[in-house]
């Protein structure tokens, strides 16, 4: 775990404060995006081992960014999470690796990004 970079991308800047918080009291990197074009920049410079996806965001949605960071880091894994659960998750799962709507509580957040790169790593191992 040492050491994984998480990006969040998301528009609110209190609650991409909040995720990125909790993430690194969690003992990960966090690297904060605003928006998709933020993420894009980041994402040509930077690595990341997950990516956290707001699925509404202005101007380009997190559904519009999501192809092209499968392009800049094919295999990376990327969290949807959104406050509207009107979104059918097994729809937003075939795109991404998880789908979590935002919880009041973010260790819900927290507890799916350990899953993920544990299953990750696992993967990496067997391979």
């Amino acid at each position: 775990m040492a050491g994984e970079r998480i990006l969040v991308v998301e528009d609110e800047d209190a609650q991409r404060l909040v995720y990125c918080e909790e993430l690194k009291a969690a003992g990960y990197e966090c690297v904060g995006a605003s928006g998709a074009q933020e993420a894009e920049e980041i994402l040509s410079k930077e690595t990341f081992d997950l990516v956290v996806l707001d699925l509404n965001m202005p101007r380009v949605s997190g559904l519009e960014l999501l192809p092209r960071i499968h392009e800049l880091h094919p295999g990376l894994v990327v969290v949807i999470h959104t406050a509207y659960s009107s979104y059918q998750e097994n729809f937003v799962t075939w795109l991404a690796d998880a789908f979590v709507t935002k919880d009041p509580d973010p260790q819900v957040l927290v507890d799916t990004v350990k899953d993920l790169l544990e299953k990750s790593r696992q993967g990496q191992k067997e391979a």
